[in-house]
């Protein structure tokens, strides 16, 4: 399973790259007329032209947004929803962009998030195989090695 995990993260680093590739190709020749007319002058203000990551509506990415509670069935679930709110980002990127050179690597990227998903869905599966099936949620598996199967709580 971590195998899974630390290709998918150095996989997702590339993501990034290929985004802020694009980014840097949209705008590298644009004009002052271009940023003004395109709404581009309130970024322009604080990053020129630099890679700065952000949501849509202008939230700077932060690390919060990484979630990760050591416990596998936790973070599993955790990283396919990521998955899933990533391709939907693209798919909705693809409908507003007609431009091939940059529909063509979001595309890519939109598949990439597909496999990410069903490699972390077999790793849960995986996890779940092991555990007892009467305590799935007693107790994190990762963790809690000497509590008995079955306990819900600490006495």
């Amino acid at each position: 399973m971590m195998h899974y995990v630390q290709q998918i993260g150095t996989e997702e680093l590339a993501h990034m790259e290929i985004i802020s590739t694009i980014f840097t190709q949209l705008t590298r020749n644009m004009s002052m007329d271009d940023i003004k007319k395109n709404g581009f002058d309130a970024y322009y203000v604080d990053h020129t032209a630099g890679v700065y990551p952000a949501s849509a509506a202008g939230v700077p990415f932060d690390m919060k947004y990484i979630q990760s509670k050591g416990d596998p069935i936790t973070d599993l679930h955790e990283d396919m929803g990521a998955e899933q709110k990533a391709r939907t980002t693209y798919d909705n990127l693809l409908r507003l962009i007609d431009d091939p050179d940059v529909c063509d690597p979001i595309k890519f990227l939109r598949q990439r998030e597909v496999v990410h998903y069903q490699r972390f869905g077999e790793a849960l599966g995986r996890v779940l195989d092991t555990l007892d099936s009467r305590n799935y949620y007693g107790y994190n598996p990762a963790f809690d090695k000497s509590r008995a199967p079955g306990c819900n709580a600490r006495r």
